[in-house]
């Protein structure tokens, strides 16, 4: 076997490894699938091993229907890593454009990686079976497997939103552009964008993100002009529009909430310099890659370890004038960047997530200034978590305004909710409330 042939095996085995990671273990695609991408020194490689995960977990029911036909049984225990690497083989056959002898061979290569030598020729057999029977042409009947989704998270996009179902769905199931955000403190949009295009990288300017340039084609965003000298952040159309929204003003004191990976608060001091950033999150390794993002921008905020909810741990007792909460939320509108959200997430999380996010905005209002402003933000498109979230604190919440973001929010309806694709964004959340100076005082 060449070096080549030896490293197509090995991109097979460890895809199949990463969706076993996730499908049978419940770990997340960041964790599991950066870990075994490190293993490649070839950016081609790294996004090759990203797009067969992805995209087998995109197609799952409709893989798992094809190897429920083609097995006799299920594979069980230390064997059922072959039924993933089975799902990395069918995913090429069907949607990818690797050579059907490539696609064949290299992964009854890869079997014997996982330690599975013995079921070579059953991997050898059910995919030539399922190239000769021309198998990719029979699909399952039901909806949300035709659509990549989970039962709970189709019945919820389609009672939630029927006239924009399939534009959701449609754009949950695309691979998400690369937004970058300009930090201006240090190169102008028009000079980044000019730097990008001299590198033969395309560019595409966002009318409405002055900060914001969508390109195309890029492996590893440390090899970009100006990486190194903090000339962007990586962070998506719908997110730059969080400190826009909140709107911060010279001196004035600003926590950011759950702030990791530390985008919004990059951007906060990117508009308003001289402000006195807090940037809070109850998770350490996270909050190390806020501080790497700060420095590498040359931006520097106070980070605080601790969970919001318990302001008594961590609150200094000065009122903020601003803050900013991006809520723990289902993520339910970033599923075209984290497709294994979709298996990952199930429908009995959705109530827990709702009474921390209500708990932690309940804690959070009364580290506000009277006047002050507080942007309530998720990165979800389930009314339980945004519209109705935000009428039921308003409702509760004496001293607590509406501030409309748009001119259609009403606070029977609050807020403004971006749905995936809309202007190239992901799936988001904003509603922007004042605490009354009048009733806070009585």
């Amino acid at each position: 076997m060449s070096q080549a042939q030896k490293q197509a095996a090995k991109l097979r085995a460890d895809a199949a490894l990463v969706l076993h990671a996730i499908l049978e273990q419940g770990q997340s695609s960041r964790h599991c699938l950066s870990e075994r991408q490190h293993a490649y020194a070839q950016s081609r490689d790294k996004a090759w091993l990203q797009q067969m995960v992805f995209g087998c977990l995109r197609h799952l029911p409709t893989l798992q229907f094809w190897i429920r036909s083609l097995l006799q049984k299920p594979l069980k225990g230390n064997k059922k890593v072959v039924e993933h690497l089975l799902m990395v083989g069918l995913y090429q056959l069907a949607f990818s454009r690797v050579s059907p002898h490539a696609a064949i061979s290299e992964t009854v290569n890869a079997v014997k990686l996982l330690r599975a030598d013995s079921l070579r020729g059953l991997v050898n057999a059910v995919l030539r079976q399922f190239q000769r029977d021309k198998m990719h042409q029979t699909l399952p009947d039901n909806p949300a497997a035709l659509a990549g989704m989970s039962n709970w998270i189709y019945q919820a996009i389609a009672e939630h939103y029927p006239a924009d179902k399939d534009l959701i769905l449609d754009a949950s199931n695309r691979p998400a552009p690369l937004w970058l955000r300009v930090n201006q403190m240090q190169i102008s949009r028009t000079d980044f964008a000019a730097a990008l295009a001299a590198e033969k990288i395309s560019v595409e300017l966002s009318i409405n993100h002055p900060q914001a340039v969508i390109v195309q084609g890029v492996g590893d965003i440390t090899q970009l002009p100006g990486y190194d000298n903090g000339w962007f952040a990586v962070q998506d159309g719908a997110a730059q529009l969080a400190a826009h929204y909140l709107a911060p003003q010279a001196q004035e004191r600003i926590l950011d909430c759950c702030a990791a990976p530390g985008g919004k608060t990059s951007h906060l001091l990117e508009i308003a310099p001289t402000i006195d950033c807090v940037a809070l999150d109850n998770d350490a390794q996270r909050l190390k890659r806020v501080e790497d993002n700060l420095n590498r921008l040359k931006h520097s905020a106070t980070l605080l370890c601790a969970d919001a909810a318990l302001t008594d741990d961590w609150w200094d007792g000065i009122a903020f004038d601003r803050i900013l909460l991006d809520a723990p939320c289902s993520a339910t509108g970033v599923i075209r960047r984290h497709p294994d959200i979709r298996w990952l997430r199930k429908r009995t999380d959705i109530d827990t997530l709702v009474n921390v996010q209500a708990t932690i905005l309940r804690a959070l209002w009364r580290c506000l200034k009277p006047g002050g402003t507080l942007l309530y933000a998720t990165c979800s498109i389930l009314p339980s978590e945004n519209t109705q979230q935000v009428q039921r604190f308003l409702a509760e919440t004496a001293d607590a305004q509406l501030d409309p973001i748009t001119d259609s929010e009403t606070v029977e309806f609050p807020g403004r909710q971006i749905l995936p694709g809309e202007e190239q964004m992901d799936g988001f959340y904003y509603a922007r409330l004042i605490k009354s100076e009048a009733l806070s005082k009585q």
